[in-house]
Parts: C-alpha cells; structure tokens; sequence
C-alpha cells in the first residue's frame, strides 16, 4: 500500500482493530487470541526499524521473570520476513520478545500478519505511544511521525489514541525546544512542565541549566521566563517580537508552527485585527524547503 493511500484511510479499522484485538497492555489473566500460532523464537527477528532503540533492563527482567512463571499470553504481531524466507519479523511485540529470550523461552505465541513496510512502521509508532514509560520527547517524536510519514493530523491522532488535542499539541511544542534540552528532559533532569516554560525563553538551554541547578519548580521556572523576556540580560528594551504582550494562545500557536516547520516564527497581531505571520529560516536549504512546502510539495 503506498503511503498516499495510507494517508487518505487515516488510522484504518485494519489496524486499529488489530491492536484492540491484541491488548498489548492486557492483564495477565488474559484469555488466548484464537488464530495464534507457535514459533520457535529462534525463527524471530527484530524489526530493524523499530522506532523504540532502548529497553528498560530492570523492567525486561521483572517482565521476564512473569513470563517465566506464566508464559506469554498476548502473542506478537508478526510477518513473514520479506528477504529470509522461513524467519518472521516482529510487527509488535519487540518488549515480549526480549524478556523471552532472557527467560530461556523456546517458542512463542504470535499472529501473523500480511502487513507492508509502510504499515509495520505505522503499527510499532502506534504501540510505542501505548506505553506507559515512553519519555515526553519521544512521545512527541511519535506522534510528528505518524503526521508527517501518514498525514495525520492532531485532531485524528487524538480520536483514534484516545488522547486529548491539546495534549498532542503541548508534546509536539517541545520539539521545537534546542536539542540538549531535550535531552534534560529525556534523561528526567526536567520535566514536561518545565519543558513547556522554557518554549518561550530567549535561551531555552541556558536558562534549563540555570533550573536544574537551581532545583526551580515549573511556577518558578515560568516566572523566570516571564523576568528574562521583560528584562534581557544587556538591559536594552525588549526585542521587537515582545512576547511579553502576546496572550498564551499566540504563544502556543507559534512554537506549534515553529515545531511543525523546525523553523523560528513569530506572529503579530494589531488592533484592527489583522497582522503577520513571520517565519525565520537558517540556511538556503530551509529556504528551499519552506518554499515546496508553500507550494504543496512538501509537507512539514
């Protein structure tokens, strides 16, 4: 299936049914899905473009020691490997498939499915946003993914994740953030509450540090920003983009676009009611891009 026709079904009832089928986070109790089969777990593969790359070692190992006991009641999501023939490919259910190995498990239960590369992708984007200890930055990773790759929107991810729109639009935020804050928050330095406060900062990744070292609560941190917009560090006025009179909703709206494009934006508003939407690139080759994506080349 090519990605346009993908694009166009959405999150379709196929795969959407085939992830309730499976409860992935079901109870331990479970009853056994009926057209499973069992595979030696030699004969399975990890998806090399699986979207998750680290597992926690404490939780496989409390995971492997369940399935010790009580076996593996939700089966993997598998498809026939597309260049080994007689090895299956893991569609979901990587997690599963590690704690089995540790616990010296030979075969496991899996459903086997005839899914594209396009749809596999889009499967285990899916069940990495499902999980409980995903981090806020690779939770919004995820989600700009499933929009940019597919063409989802927020309002369509947010009905068929069962997620709020603004919760969508607040992670996505982040990703407009410089890179070595996002790693304060990925490595829990940070939170996602702090995160946010720091969107607007005039140097997000200093003033984060100056908030880790300083132990600042998220009220704190906010207040901070607010004090550093209205005050720059040289004691000249504030910049032209004057943030400080901007309501929140022009606030978000701007580091929404800005996380969209991965370009600067920054709107104004006059009293009349009209204004400007300025986007800021930094390099010819942003340039380039902007242009195909104004153009309905591309897509941001």
């Amino acid at each position: 299936m090519s990605d346009s026709k993908l694009a166009k079904r959405g999150l379709g009832r196929g795969l959407s049914a085939l992830m309730a089928d499976l409860d992935l986070d079901g109870p331990a109790d479970a009853k056994p899905v009926k057209d499973r089969t069992l595979i030696p777990i030699e004969q399975i593969t990890a998806n090399p473009d699986q979207p998750r790359r680290s597992f926690d070692a404490a939780s496989l190992q409390e995971l492997a020691d369940s399935l010790r006991q009580r076996g593996v009641l939700q089966p993997l999501i598998v498809r026939r490997h597309p260049k080994d023939e007689g090895l299956y490919q893991i569609v979901a259910g990587e997690r599963r498939w590690r704690a089995a190995q540790m616990a010296q498990l030979h075969e496991l239960p899996v459903i086997v499915r005839d899914l594209s590369d396009t749809e596999v992708l889009e499967v285990a984007i899916i069940e990495n946003i499902q999980r409980a200890d995903l981090n806020a930055i690779e939770e919004a990773a995820s989600y700009r993914q499933l929009m940019d790759r597919f063409g989802h929107t927020q309002e369509r991810l947010a009905e068929a994740l069962n997620k709020s729109r603004s919760h969508i639009a607040n992670l996505l935020r982040l990703l407009s953030l410089p890179d070595q804050v996002q790693d304060y928050l990925k490595e829990g330095k940070l939170t996602a509450g702090h995160a946010r406060a720091l969107i607007t900062a005039q140097n997000p990744a200093a003033l984060a540090r100056r908030v880790i070292d300083s132990g600042l609560s998220v009220r704190e941190t906010e207040d901070l920003v607010r004090r550093q917009v209205k005050t720059p560090k040289d004691g000249s006025q504030p910049n032209l983009s004057r943030r400080d009179d901007k309501d929140a909703d022009t606030r978000a709206l701007e580091a929404d676009l800005a996380a969209q494009l991965k370009m600067a934006v920054a709107i104004r508003h006059t009293p009349a009611g009209s204004g400007t939407l300025t986007i800021s690139y930094g390099d010819l080759e942003q340039l380039d891009r902007l242009c195909q994506i104004l153009g309905g080349v591309g897509r941001a």
